[in-house]
């Protein structure tokens, strides 16, 4: 593999912050909905939020099935979350206008 770090999403930290404030969540209340203690602690959200260090893949997966969307609108920075969540049917996310 290359030396060089792979491209990671701009828009990744404020999705997540956006999650948790759209479901009316503390931090720690928003870990344990989750459940990914198996996969980080409750102090790497806030971590995850100002784009401190990215989520693990499983954390990602736990994050989009808790609001029903799909694990690409997290990760592409050209979709927008969907105006409601969590969503009732899973959401493939907004494209975002340009």
């Amino acid at each position: 593999m290359g030396k060089r770090p792979r491209p990671k999403p701009k828009r990744l930290a404020e999705k997540l912050v956006a999650i948790r404030l759209r479901l009316g969540l503390s931090q720690a209340e928003l870990f344990r909905r989750l459940d990914i203690d198996r996969f980080s602690e409750p102090k790497r959200i806030s971590d995850y939020e100002i784009g401190k260090s990215e989520p693990p893949l499983p954390v990602l997966l736990h994050y989009a099935r808790l609001v029903g969307i799909s694990t690409d609108v997290l990760i592409d920075d050209e979709l927008d979350l969907p105006d409601k969540l969590p969503s009732r049917a899973k959401s493939a996310g907004v494209r975002r206008k340009q």
